[in-house]
């Protein structure tokens, strides 16, 4: 029998060998149609290749492209498990012509294929045209042989495919398979086609037409070829089943599934297929970026995971399942497919994390429902206001509630969930509006619930295609701007990441057709879910509607990004530096710097300071890769990882680990901001500045990358300047200047007492008598002198106190008009005399107030300098009352 990847091997090298360029699958992100959720043919990579925008060094191609239609207008979720063909991931092997070969080229590939490479029977085979295209319908019949009964003329629009209401269009061919008359059904066209013995395995779509508008289609000048099959249902074919989920690869994680359940029969057919079916979808989608999340792109994923952790749990699976089937799904897969062998660690914990915190919601869930069922007769109908109560309460999706019940004959109220929901919506919007939010925030209000959240596919790149949801203006909202407007852009998706949690918002610019150019500025993030890219139109005009190419400027995200990861290691060498006290009070994420605010009761000394630069760039020189993990918060807690401040955690967490070892993480986070790949981005660290900025709290301001680099370089410019004016080596720096400080403390206590010499040895000014003289029984020694510094009078009190050997002495100088006043009394009077009290009347002669010291010595001044005299005949009063 031939394997499916037999198969798949086959097909590209039949074309290979052809001419074709072998391309590998896109992701199941699109990259370039932002209306879609995910990849679902084949073609869709190559889009923008049919419409001319994009070209590329070939002019034919082939694939097997990776295709997820599981949500959107292309959904087939509800369905898998119950039918033959349905699934959420299958794989699109197409071969495609960009204006090479045409149909008979397209024909006669098919049929050499089909039947000469796979030996396919051809009176099993049979095909449709489009009913006005003889021109196909002829060459069937001319290539392959194929009589006109077996070529069926469809005239609605199942075979004319087009991209959109415009673009490139033409009719298409289908190629059926019949199974054989045992099994039900007839032929395309026929009262009875949805039975499922005419199975279509090929689509062949020429591309030969431009629609403009609805009245006017032309010729294309170069027509193209677009092929899709389905590479389930032709391995069905080929290895003589009927049924996708009975070939080799789908019973393989059957039998996976099986062995660590129970045995597949009429009561467990439907779990083992969703659970093969999600296995594959989720494994496949968690390998190209996507995480689970409460909206977008993750909701679905967290939809398809649940889905099949619910039939985990009806197979009766005692603990996580589906994390133990990854291996399976590696062996059937992994070699055409190597980044499902490189994030087979990410997969496994992806699932094992969710399965374990969704099997508590189940058995509550389902508990739940069983009471609100039990009175329920067959085919009956739960409220839905009961759904929306299982949903709001306690967390029980109603994609489950309705599949949960699809087995017992009952159905839900979708309407009435629906009204709940509105009434849920309305109640919050009443709530915000009386927060005392500004009136103008109204507006995001009203496009959140129009369109909801913004989906952020930053994480993974810096550009991305997205769709004008709303624009506003002064304010309000506006169906267009043109060149020289300044306006606020909200896209469904985007790579702009949205300043929160410390870290500013990214800028770039958005392109789109008619040579729009939009410059954005910042982007904001208004109720914490809507990307809000706020921009200048340079050129063009932007509307409703349009689609945008948005890119990041890359070189500012990545300076944002080393500086966002320099933040996590600085507070881990924070905390092992200072100890484990240290907390995140605030921080700024900027491109140019970064700025991180901590509880510690003291400053920093040098050597702290150097030990955290000295910790910070080991980690970075080590050039350990920085994961990530998507957890609940207690979780993540649990884990060891630290909760950053300004940070909003829902549900889910991003937990961010960095550096360390194998065994131990350097750093654990929660975090939801953009970050460096590998430590070594980082490159290099510095702290520029600490300082105080609340009781108890300390900042630091650092730089990071050529940031960093350029500020040591002007420190050492700097120091090369003064090594220069000083004459000595850069090394000798620090001496050089040890000694001039010191020399200058010399010297200034040198000309401190060459002023007191000359002080003392000259007249007495302003009436200060030069020698002692009586006053009321006490021997007094009062002097003015011109010019000495304050600090000085110390030193001329003691010595005219030594002089006096019993007495007061007063010492007053004068600096620019302002005067400073000592006072001093021998140790034998100063139970009788305080120099605080003679000091406190002096001063208050010179226009101040008060003084201090103690009763030996006190000092004061005043402003006014020209009442010197008047103090000393103060305190010669005070000692002769």
């Amino acid at each position: 029998m031939i394997s499916t990847n037999d198969i798949r091997r086959s097909f590209l090298e039949h074309f290979g060998k052809a001419g074709h360029r072998i391309v590998p699958s896109a992701p199941l992100v699109p990259q370039n149609d932002p209306t879609l959720m995910f990849v679902n043919a084949g073609m869709v990579p190559f889009k923008n290749v049919f419409t001319g925008l994009e070209s590329r060094p070939y002019t034919t191609a082939t694939s097997s492209q990776k295709c997820v239609r599981a949500g959107g207008k292309h959904n087939d979720l509800d369905n898998v498990g119950y039918t033959a063909r349905h699934h959420t991931f299958f794989e699109m092997l197409g071969n495609f012509s960009f204006g090479d070969y045409f149909k008979d080229v397209a024909i006669e590939h098919a049929w050499s294929l089909l039947t000469r490479e796979w030996g396919l029977p051809k009176d099993k085979l049979l095909v449709t045209v489009y009913h006005t295209d003889d021109e196909a319908a002829s060459l069937w019949k001319r290539i392959a042989g194929i009589s006109d009964d077996r070529i069926i003329r469809i005239a609605t629009s199942d075979n004319f495919w087009s991209m959109g209401d415009t673009g490139p269009c033409g009719p298409c061919s289908e190629i059926f398979f019949d199974h054989g008359d045992h099994i039900p059904g007839g032929p395309p066209g026929s009262p009875d086609e949805d039975g499922d013995r005419f199975i279509e395995i090929w689509n062949l779509v020429f591309m030969q037409y431009e629609q403009v508008d609805k009245e006017t289609r032309l010729e294309l000048p170069k027509p193209s070829i677009d092929t899709g099959m389905g590479l389930e249902r032709v391995a069905a074919v080929l290895q003589g089943v009927h049924d996708n989920y009975d070939t080799d690869t789908f019973k393989a994680l059957i039998a996976a599934s099986e062995e660590r359940t129970r045995p597949s029969d009429d009561a467990t057919r439907a779990s083992h297929r969703v659970i093969a079916d999600h296995l594959r979808s989720a494994g496949f989608l968690v390998a190209d970026g996507v995480l689970p999340a409460n909206e977008g792109r993750g909701y679905v994923l967290r939809r398809i995971m649940r889905r099949a952790m619910r039939h985990a749990h009806l197979l009766g699976a005692p603990e996580p399942l589906m994390h133990k089937l990854v291996p399976a799904l590696i062996g059937q897969m992994g070699a055409a497919y190597p980044e499902l062998v490189r994030a087979q660690p990410l997969i496994e914990e992806t699932l094992l994390l969710e399965e374990t915190r969704f099997r508590q919601t189940l058995e509550r869930g389902l508990g739940l429902l069983d009471t609100a069922v039990k009175d329920l007769p067959t085919g009956g109908t739960l409220p839905g206001d009961v759904a929306f109560k299982l949903y709001d309460t306690f967390g029980f999706p109603y994609d489950l509630t309705e599949d949960a019940l699809r087995a017992q004959g009952l159905t839900v109220d979708r309407t009435g969930f629906d009204t709940a929901m509105a009434e849920q919506k309305r109640a919050a919007r009443a709530a915000w509006a009386g927060s005392g939010e500004k009136a103008s925030e109204a507006v995001w209000f009203d496009i959140l619930e129009a369109h909801g959240a913004t989906e952020f596919t930053g994480y993974s790149g810096h550009s991305a295609q997205g769709q004008v949801l709303a624009l506003v203006k002064d304010g309000e909202q506006v169906a267009s701007a043109e060149a020289g407007d300044t306006v606020t852009i909200i896209t469904n998706q985007t790579p702009f990441y949205g300043e929160s949690g410390g870290q500013m918002g990214d800028a770039g610019v958005m392109r789109g057709e008619s040579d729009l150019v939009v410059l954005v500025t910042d982007t904001g993030k208004p109720l914490g879910k809507l990307h809000a890219h706020r921009s200048r139109i340079e050129a063009g005009r932007i509307a409703l509607g349009d689609t945008v190419q948005l890119t990041v400027d890359s070189e500012r995200r990545g300076r944002l990004r080393a500086n966002h990861s320099a933040t996590h290691l600085l507070h881990a060498a924070l905390r092992h530096r200072l100890g484990g006290h240290v907390t995140q009070k605030g921080s700024l994420v900027a491109a140019d710097r970064l700025r991180f605010d901590f509880s510690q009761p003291r400053a920093l000394t040098a050597e702290d300071i150097a030990a955290i630069e000295v910790e910070v760039n080991a980690q970075i020189r080590a050039n350990r890769p920085v994961s990530t993990r998507l957890m609940t918060p207690d979780a993540a807690i649990e884990a060891g990882a630290l909760a950053l401040f300004g940070e909003k955690y829902g549900e889910e967490v991003r937990v961010l680990s960095m550096g360390g070892t194998d065994d131990a993480n350097y750093s654990t986070e929660l975090c939801g901001g953009t970050h460096v790949n590998a430590l070594g981005d980082i490159a290099l660290f510095k702290i520029i500045a600490e300082g105080a900025v609340a009781s108890g709290v300390r900042r630091i301001d650092a730089l990071t990358g050529e940031a960093a680099r350029m500020a040591l370089a002007e420190q050492e410019a700097r120091l090369k300047a003064a090594a220069t004016t000083l004459k000595v080596r850069p090394d000798e720096v620090p001496a050089r200047i040890e000694a001039l400080v010191e020399e200058r403390k010399r010297l200034e206590r040198e000309l401190a007492e060459a002023k007191k010499a000359l002080a003392m040895a000259g007249p007495a000014t302003g009436g200060g008598g030069a020698a002692p003289e009586a006053v009321g029984g006490t021997q007094f020694l009062g002097q003015i002198v011109e010019g000495l510094e304050a600090k000085a009078l110390r030193g001329l009190v003691d010595d005219a106190k030594a002089r006096l050997g019993s007495g007061v002495a007063v010492m007053i100088t004068i600096n620019e008009g302002r005067a400073s006043v000592a006072v001093g009394v021998t140790d034998d009077l100063v139970g009788s005399r305080s120099a605080v009290d003679l000091v406190r009347i002096a001063s208050a002669a010179l226009g101040g107030q008060g003084g201090g010291g103690r009763a030996d010595f006190a000092q004061a001044g005043g402003p006014d300098g020209s009442n010197a005299a008047d103090a000393l005949a103060a305190v010669k009063a005070a000692l002769a009352g």
